[in-house]
């Protein structure tokens, strides 16, 4: 029987259409039981979908700054020159 977590573990592959066939009906089965499981995969389906027909935008400067000195600070680096 597939768990919750069992299911989002293997969310990402269940998805690609990475799963052994069997693996994929046990998992079509969950959903099919679980609203919470089925909401999550179908909000996920969606999502993706629009991410995939959006155009790339570029970074604005200002933020790309910033997450820079964020990304330096996290990593232990302090030289707003780098």
């Amino acid at each position: 029987m597939v768990t919750c977590k069992d299911f989002l573990r293997e969310l990402s592959d269940f998805l690609d259409e990475n799963v052994d066939p069997a693996v994929r009906r046990d998992l079509e089965r969950h959903i099919s039981e679980c609203p919470n499981c089925w909401v999550i995969c179908d909000t996920t389906k969606k999502t993706i979908q629009v991410y995939k027909g959006m155009e790339a935008e570029p970074l604005p400067a200002s933020v790309h700054d910033r997450l820079v000195q964020i990304l330096d600070k996290q990593c232990g680096k302090h030289d707003p020159s780098v």
